[in-house]
């Protein structure tokens, strides 16, 4: 393993819970169980195990998470918050006492703990004191919901039904001997023990159960974090990939060939003033046209692409890529072709063809025209229309494609907001096929119009509206 090398395995245990999966991609498998009412279901939070030996810059690794994620809401739950306190035999021989072995922990209390949270519950976590090794009995910690709970301890992967809550876990790796030198220095700094008994302790109790817990539990990890707080390449890594989850609408979990554009404060007050009914058309188009131009750009991201080297003008090699050649834009009229304009700023010189479909409410669907590139069964086709409500037009333009040759797989339906029912009626039919879009809304009414929406598009875009 490289010195910035982040190790992430694969072969990994299925999450818990409807939301996450931690490095997974769910099957459509789960989609029966799928309704439409989970929209006003509550999210539930990401949780993360962090273990590892003593001293192996587990705490580190959290804090350095935590600051990554500062626009969203993190708390931490140590698992030596729920160590059990000591009766007064145990304390009259508590230098024989195994602080490092299962047992030594409230194991129920903290399953309680977490169960609570990932609900939405606000909880009191105990306060233990390493000195007296006991609980405080007039003090708590309390935790309240959050979007994120980071569960840290040396033995949190040890039993299953913990391991069972997580959707991300964490091993922080660490050389024993820099774990052995850490331990010193913070248990005589900081909990006011003396060398010698912190030797005694560690070769007594704290390596045999490491070699007998800590480390068996490291096959559970999805993530192996080298050298800890050190490795800022991995912890990167790592927020990166909760961020996306965070960002990702749980369609996407159904559907792995679903893509949302990541939300920023730019794209949510874009979307602000499109949906605002009281906004003026001059606004209204540009602020649709900018929200186009980001779909189209991240459609085209998916698009196969080959390496290509140039020269720069420093005379130096650069290795980048090259675009996709055989490429086309086909619009659904009228909707769509209110994105043939960025989608020609962004591809040169492209082929643009149409679809104009006839639709009256649900059902209604009958082909009226089409005219499309006569090698489109060559290219890769982006498929335009700002909203994606039933699904049942999109259905039609994409047999159409499918017809002349098209490979589900080499089309992208690019739209601005997206329906549940609309993802689930076109992947369903079409799982090969990609939709990219900036926000999928709650669902349909009874009118199948999108909701909240923002209303007839291309009555709007053009402005034919009353």
């Amino acid at each position: 393993m490289s010195e910035g090398s982040i190790s992430i395995e694969y072969a990994m245990e299925k999450a818990s819970g409807p939301h996450f999966s931690g490095f997974r991609t769910p099957t459509a498998t789960s989609v029966s169980s799928t309704t439409f009412s989970d929209a006003n279901v509550p999210r539930q939070p990401f949780v993360i195990g962090v273990s590892g030996g003593t001293a192996s810059g587990k705490t580190t690794v959290c804090d350095m998470i935590i600051q990554r994620l500062h626009d969203h809401r993190v708390v931490l739950v140590n698992q030596d918050s729920f160590y059990r306190g000591l009766n007064s035999e145990e304390l009259k021989r508590v230098h024989e006492y195994n602080f490092d072995h299962p047992d030594a922990f409230d194991t129920e209390q903290l399953l309680e703990c977490i169960k609570k949270l990932k609900i939405g519950h606000s909880v009191q976590v105990p306060v233990y004191d390493f000195k007296l090794h006991r609980r405080s009995s007039d003090s708590f910690r309390q935790v309240n919901a959050s979007d994120v709970i980071i569960l840290e301890g040396i033995l949190v992967f040890h039993d299953q039904r913990v391991r069972n809550l997580m959707n991300m876990k964490i091993f922080v790796d660490a050389d024993a001997d820099v774990r052995l030198a850490r331990r010193i220095r913070r248990d005589t700094v900081e909990r006011g023990r003396d060398v010698n008994s912190v030797l005694e302790q560690y070769a007594k109790f704290v390596k045999p159960a490491f070699d007998d817990f800590v480390l068996p539990s490291k096959k559970y990890a999805d993530v192996i974090i080298p050298r800890g707080g050190e490795n800022h390449v991995a912890i990167d890594l790592i927020v990166q990939h909760i961020r996306t989850k965070l960002g990702q609408h749980d369609l996407c979990k159904i559907y792995p060939n679903v893509y949302v554009i990541q939300s920023t404060f730019q794209i949510r007050g874009m979307h602000t003033l499109i949906r605002d009914r009281d906004i003026s058309k001059h606004d209204f188009v540009f602020y649709s046209d900018r929200l186009i131009r980001l779909v189209v750009e991240h459609g085209l991201g998916h698009l196969p692409f080959t390496e290509k080297q140039v020269v720069t003008p420093t005379a130096t090699v650069y290795t980048g890529v090259d675009f996709c050649k055989k490429l086309c834009g086909v619009s659904i009229v009228r909707s769509g072709e209110s994105m043939e304009n960025a989608l020609r700023a962004c591809c040169k010189g492209i082929k643009i063809g149409k679809i104009l479909i006839h639709r009256e409410g649900d059902d209604g669907k009958q082909l009226i025209y089409e005219k499309l590139p006569t090698d489109i069964s060559e290219r890769h086709v982006l498929l335009l229309d700002p909203v994606l409500a039933t699904g049942n037009s999109a259905n039609q333009a994409i047999e159409l494609l499918i017809q002349k040759g098209v490979p589900q797989s080499h089309i992208i339906f690019l739209n601005l907001i997206s329906a549940p029912e609309g993802i689930h009626c076109v992947c369903k039919r079409y799982p090969s096929l990609k939709i990219v879009t900036s926000e999928i809304d709650v669902a349909l009414n009874e009118e199948f119009r999108v909701i909240p929406g923002m209303g007839e598009f291309g009555d709007r875009y053009f402005g034919t509206d009353d």
